[in-house]
């Protein structure tokens, strides 16, 4: 391997070589049920801001969005990071945003993102659903967070420079 390709993997992916078998953990966390107590509490520990709405679902800004995390399904069992761009757009610009909506969900897995029409402008909306229907360690808690947050914000960050000039004037 090069030193270039192998910088940016260390990067990446770390300098993780495999452990030894006597230096592996004794014990794993296993999964537990999913609640908004699990959620709040990682929400807490990573120093976030929040509310419980009337619903009793945990919501908060990040980064100048709305984001509400809910717990969906016959037993609450997955867990759904849902996003509200914090810009709207007027409605004669809804094909070019229909055409950026659709080249991200071509191009990523995460977020689904969506469009709707609200008080006569269009809301742009992202969503990351994972079913925990077994649970979740925290770790993996933790990471359906993250990537619900981080890819949203990305997409809200990068639709903007989709979209053609003038189309976020209002």
């Amino acid at each position: 391997m090069t030193q270039a390709r192998t910088n940016w993997f260390t990067r990446l992916f770390g300098n993780r070589r495999p452990k030894a078998p006597d230096s592996l953990p004794r014990e794993e966390e296993l999964p537990r049920a999913l609640s908004m107590a699990r959620v709040g509490d990682h929400l807490t520990r990573r120093g976030y801001h929040f509310r419980v709405d009337d619903d009793g679902d945990i919501t908060g800004t990040w980064d100048g969005h709305r984001f509400w995390f809910l717990l969906l399904g016959d037993r609450s069992e997955i867990l759904q990071v849902r996003g509200r761009w914090s810009t709207t757009l007027p409605l004669d610009s809804r094909l070019v945003t229909l055409q950026a909506v659709n080249d991200w969900n071509r191009e990523r897995i995460w977020p689904k993102v969506y469009v709707r029409e609200e008080a006569g402008r269009l809301a742009l909306y992202a969503e990351v659903s994972v079913d925990l229907e077994h649970g979740a360690t925290d770790d993996q808690l933790a990471q359906t967070v993250s990537c619900g947050l981080g890819t949203a914000v990305q997409l809200f960050h990068a639709i903007g420079g989709h979209l053609p000039p003038g189309s976020l004037d209002g």
